[in-house]
């Protein structure tokens, strides 16, 4: 390849040796918002304000922490005076408690719980439902040798539907993935009462509309070496309810939902109705999503 026409191609070329090189080095022309930039403060100074410790917390989120009430009811109790912290009754929302204070809410002293997590494989015939039932018995009793402290489901599940179960004392995770707008994924084995025909697993694949609303499928698919009426299907809405309400759509009827996976999490290796507690590394893949 001829090297001027290199040159030419790329646009670069070396300053020809004849060519007197200059006295002074040019700078670049300074950008406008660069030039009325005012000198930086340094970090010691007085009017920089002090980052806030990491394990300082608001006086709301350790008493929802500690599982007295939900945040919300605390700034209620905060605001009719009823919150002392180290003996001083504390009416200021966003107050911040330090470790070593003592919190006293409504007359008794908060201990903030440690905070736990666990996945059970929960079998049929257990309901996440308070409501007393006398044919079906609650899930927290599955894990009740795992912690003394007060743990809760995230989500809610139907009697007749087994599957990973996620527990957990940590009232920010429960409430992050009780929002309407929470896309964490979810993969289910459902097993229908016919073979799945191909034209409706692929009407499936590109979205339902129920009750005037558009639902995305992220994937649907047959299972594997099974029968045609075992489907895996993946989505991103928190309710159970919907799986089936998709099938039943299309004139199936489901006679088992079985979930899988949740926001990562999966029940591999874990015998129906036993639990184990989350790793470290899969406490912080929730704590991200």
């Amino acid at each position: 390849m001829n090297n001027s026409n290199n040159k030419k191609r790329t646009g670069l070329s070396k300053p020809s040796g004849d060519r007197k090189k200059s006295t002074t080095t040019s700078k670049p022309a300074m950008d406008k918002r660069s030039q009325n930039r005012k000198p930086a403060v340094k970090k010691d100074s007085p009017n920089v304000p002090k980052p806030i410790k990491s394990d300082e917390i608001r006086l709301n989120k350790y008493i929802s922490n500690s599982g007295a009430c939900s945040r919300r009811d605390a700034d209620i109790y905060i605001q009719s005076g009823n919150v002392k912290v180290n003996g001083i009754v504390v009416t200021e929302m966003g107050h911040k408690v330090k470790p070593g204070d003592v919190v006293n809410f409504d007359g008794a002293t908060l201990m903030p719980e440690k905070k736990e997590y666990f996945v059970l494989n929960k079998p049929k015939n257990f309901t996440t439902s308070n409501d007393e039932d006398g044919d079906h018995r609650n899930v927290l009793e599955l894990i009740k040798g795992a912690t003394t402290s007060r743990m809760q489901p995230i989500g809610r599940m139907d009697k007749n539907t087994t599957g990973l179960l996620v527990f957990t004392n940590d009232t920010d995770i429960i409430r992050k993935f009780s929002l309407p707008n929470q896309k964490s994924p979810k993969i289910y084995q459902v097993t229908l009462d016919k073979n799945l025909k191909f034209e409706d697993l692929e009407k499936i694949s590109k979205g339902v509309t129920l009750d005037g609303h558009k639902l995305f499928v992220d994937e649907v698919s047959y299972i594997e070496n099974e029968p045609k009426n075992e489907i895996g299907i993946k989505l991103r809405t928190p309710n159970v309810k919907v799986v089936r309400a998709i099938f039943e759509n299309f004139n199936y009827t489901t006679i088992k939902i079985d979930r899988v996976a949740f926001a990562g999490l999966t029940k591999k290796n874990l015998p129906r109705g036993n639990w184990r507690p989350l790793t470290e590394q899969e406490i912080i893949n929730l704590k991200n999503i």
